[in-house]
């Protein structure tokens, strides 16, 4: 898959989304996460895959937990806290994808690690802007890179950190906030349809690298979709 030809000459950073962009974490890491969390907490639900493909229409681990109580199991929205219940199962959740990821079990996806060292190289800098929590965030770019690679990314935009989550803008809004830039002089990297909603509607230049997940996703407006990064050339972004 390769749609449109563009590249982008004199970009000052790149902005990478995480889930599904640097790694293949959503099926072999937070889909197992959120089942063995469902788990402990003695709740018989278990996500297909297929369902877990639907529930990622929606943003946010807590929200995509609330989303999937709503539609399958209203009886717990009668929780006297079911907010809370979420909340404490999110928490559970996070613990069990950091473990799995320790255990070296998601590494990136093809071509991310050399576009993040030719970047580098070519002195791009580096940013996160991403829905998933800062300690996901931080447990795979340790098991993943190089040691003191997570130093490589000068503003990480993680979680909670802006009130409304992609397809919002308001995570890269933050991002280029932090860097200092306007939007034209930067690229993010998605994988999703609400990823490049989020980027576009905060005015930047966006490439797609699309997933098991999203291959088959409205991409209208980026600047290029591939399969994966290593059909590149990252000097094409530089």
């Amino acid at each position: 898959m390769a749609f449109y030809s563009g590249g982008m000459k004199n970009t000052l950073a790149w902005i990478f989304d995480v889930d599904g962009t640097l790694a293949d974490t959503e099926k072999d890491g937070h889909l197992p996460a959120f089942n063995a969390a469902f788990e402990s907490f003695g709740l018989n639900w278990q996500w297909s895959p297929e369902l877990y493909g639907e529930l990622l229409a929606v943003t946010g681990g807590k929200e995509r937990i609330a989303f999937y109580a709503e539609r399958y199991a209203p009886d717990i929205l009668k929780h006297p806290d079911s907010a809370s219940l979420f909340k404490a199962l999110h928490e559970e959740k996070t613990k069990c994808y950091i473990q799995k990821v320790a255990e070296g079990a998601i590494p990136l996806r093809p071509g991310v690690l050399k576009m993040l060292e030719t970047g580098r190289a070519a002195g791009i800098r580096l940013a996160i802007a991403t829905t998933t929590t800062p300690e996901n965030v931080t447990a795979l770019l340790k098991a993943s890179l190089p040691e003191g690679g997570i130093d490589w990314f000068e503003v990480v935009g993680a979680g909670d950190i802006v009130p409304n989550k992609k397809p919002a803008p308001d995570i890269y809004l933050w991002v280029l906030d932090q860097l200092g830039l306007e939007p034209a002089a930067c690229l993010a990297i998605e994988d999703s349809e609400n990823g490049l909603k989020s980027s576009l509607a905060a005015g930047l230049p966006t490439l797609i690298t699309v997933n098991e997940y999203t291959r088959g996703q409205d991409f209208k407006g980026a600047l290029r979709v591939v399969d994966t990064l290593d059909s590149i050339n990252p000097q094409q972004f530089c």
